[in-house]
């Protein structure tokens, strides 16, 4: 391995990264916690359901492939939902690109796997501070939020795995998951290529539940994406390399930033008290 990966520097950089992403991990923690009681409870193979938090790697996607693998979904249903919610994360590596570029390609690969919200504005804060001439310690700060973001996230699901048949059914910890999406989702509803997609989308989901295999919310997002772009028109688009999911409020946490033209955005819930430099 090239001696610029390892080295005094080199930890002191990736340990930076690391404890700025510590704060995150306080509204991930829970989050993670509940996704794993939920797929304790889902009638999944423990391991099957684990393994869908390293393979996805993106809360509302991960979320959404447990539901669909306990209600006997085909593959290709849950792969094809999987990747429409997971489409945002083009617009993140975009962003992410001018930083990325002329790095080896292991270390492109390993960044785009880490890249979510949390990894994305700890990610660009320490680049846009960097050398254009020097990245190298900003992949290293970048690979050590990323990876602490990582292992937190799966050791949480892991723990509502183990205790999740042992949390009492009348706290009703479920329901955690989908109020999250839809708190998140409503403020984004005031623009109107949102608002027309996400109409367009219950109403097909709800027509199409009878489809056999839940092909139905494969067809609900289909349809909502098609709508939203439609709708979408003329509109000016923000900037990708100006986009930076930023915790902007001490009492309600933010994950996703609302310039991002997502029409799902990864639950994972900003840490309270967090500000970015660009917020200051």
């Amino acid at each position: 391995m090239d001696s610029a990966w390892c080295g005094r520097e080199a930890r002191a950089e990736a340990g930076a990264g690391a404890r700025a992403m510590l704060p995150w991990l306080a509204g991930i923690g829970p989050f993670g916690f509940v996704i794993g009681v939920s797929a304790a409870r889902a009638g999944i193979p423990p391991l099957a359901a684990w393994l869908t938090g390293p393979l996805i790697f993106a809360g509302s996607a991960q979320v959404a492939a447990l539901a669909l693998l306990g209600a006997g979904a085909a593959g290709a249903v849950v792969v094809v939902t999987v990747l429409a919610i997971n489409a945002r994360l083009v617009l993140y590596s975009a962003a992410m690109a001018p930083y990325w570029r002329g790095s080896p390609r292991w270390w492109r690969a390993l960044a785009a796997y880490l890249i979510v919200e949390p990894s994305l504005a700890v990610g660009l804060d320490r680049y846009r501070r960097s050398s254009q001439d020097d990245r190298q310690p900003a992949h290293l700060y970048y690979l050590g939020g990323g990876l602490v973001l990582w292992a937190g996230w799966l050791a949480t699901i892991a723990l509502g795995q183990v205790v999740g048949t042992r949390v009492p059914a009348g706290l009703h910890l479920e329901f955690v998951v989908p109020l999250f999406l839809v708190g998140d989702l409503v403020p984004r509803l005031s623009a109107r290529a949102a608002g027309w997609a996400a109409v367009a989308a219950a109403a097909v989901a709800l027509a199409a539940r009878p489809a056999p295999a839940q092909t139905g919310i494969m067809l609900a997002i289909l349809v909502g994406v098609t709508v939203g772009l439609r709708a979408s028109g003329d509109a000016d688009l923000v900037p990708v390399s100006d986009t930076v999911p930023t915790p902007v409020s001490e009492s309600v946490p933010e994950s996703v930033p609302e310039s991002l033209p997502d029409l799902v955005s990864d639950p994972v819930p900003a840490p309270a008290g967090a500000r970015s430099r660009d917020a200051r």
